[in-house]
């Protein structure tokens, strides 16, 4: 548990940011950024839904720019995808984990918090324990980053099948993007 920084101007885009001309009603009462954080909550939802991961009891909160999760993964793995794909968005600078994992392999230590502000892509204390996070930099490619992590640029499919199903193809990558480094088995 613990609060994941991601590049807020990168990433899928998630909202619908398409200026419509309908009639608007008074809102004299409503409180718009409530409302506008609520339709932000709720097509991330959608988003996880159409993802199919194992996560149960599932409450997203939107604050501006911030995503607060709660609710039940079945693994380690799904959680982490879980914080991706939330992070990975658009418009999201952080995600704020509070979801529990049902089932504890004691070989998958769990990742610590993330800030690509300071977390500066340093293969060289990756243990191969647990997992650690990524951040795409123009030039990189899935090979590239296997080779740094792995020693092998062949490996890049254990990175590709790590990021799916966010990753729907091995060459697309984008800068800013993060991306799961798992241990290898």
């Amino acid at each position: 548990m613990g609060l994941f920084s991601f590049l807020k101007n990168a990433g899928a885009k998630a909202f619908n940011t398409k200026k419509e001309t309908t009639t608007i009603p008074d809102t004299s009462d409503i409180d718009l950024h409530a409302l506008l954080n609520e339709q932000k909550a709720q097509s991330l939802e959608k988003l996880v839904n159409s993802m199919q991961l194992n996560v149960s009891d599932l409450d997203i909160t939107v604050d501006d720019d911030v995503v607060t999760i709660y609710g039940n993964a079945d693994t380690q793995t799904d959680k982490e995808k879980l914080i991706l794909l939330l992070g990975n968005v658009e418009g999201i600078s952080a995600v704020d984990d509070y979801v529990n994992v049902l089932n504890i392999d004691p070989n998958d230590s769990p990742t610590v918090s993330y800030d690509p502000s300071v977390n500066t892509n340093d293969h060289t204390n990756f243990d191969g324990s647990g997992s650690q996070f990524h951040t795409v930099v123009k030039g990189d490619s899935l090979s590239k980053i296997a080779k740094a992590y792995y020693g092998d640029m062949m490996k890049y499919p254990v990175i590709f099948e790590a990021n799916q199903p966010m990753l729907t193809d091995p060459g697309k990558i984008y800068p800013g993007q993060v991306l799961r480094i798992p241990a290898l088995a």
